[in-house]
């Protein structure tokens, strides 16, 4: 998640203010120091303009064939 932020050139602050989060939270939940809810990866996702599998890591039925 981190990588994909920082590729974007978007500060961990402003992210975090766009989705509505503390900036403590979001770099626990960057780090993998704590996990974040659906809609909160769903918002990230969104302002970063990703799929939300690229956050996640999750594959659906269709990606497995």
């Amino acid at each position: 998640m981190k990588a994909i932020r920082e590729a974007r050139g978007i500060g961990l602050r402003r992210l975090a203010e766009a989705i509505g989060i503390d900036p403590g939270y979001l770099s626990r939940i960057e780090n993998g120091q704590q996990g974040a809810g659906n809609g909160t990866l769903h918002r990230y996702a969104e302002e970063l303009n990703v799929p939300i599998k690229a956050i996640t890591h999750e594959e659906t039925p269709r990606d497995q064939e």
